[in-house]
């Protein structure tokens, strides 16, 4: 896998801090206090790339039934 890939379903912390531009350790505090999604699978955090993108408003809402 890329460094980044848009169309997985989740990416690491790390790689959603060079999407929003930030550094390292300021995802890992965004992620921390809530300020990103996250998925947390044993130690491992990982941020759901939907969420994230739907977050920033790259990709509307989908519909409510």
């Amino acid at each position: 896998m890329s460094q980044h890939d848009d169309t997985a379903a989740t990416m690491t912390v790390e790689n959603a801090g060079r999407l929003l531009g930030i550094s390292r350790r300021a995802a890992y505090r965004a992620a921390a206090a809530g300020h990103l999604p996250v998925i947390r699978l044993g130690r491992r955090i990982l941020v759901p790339t939907a969420r994230l993108h739907q977050m920033l408003g790259l990709h509307p809402d989908p519909p409510q039934s």
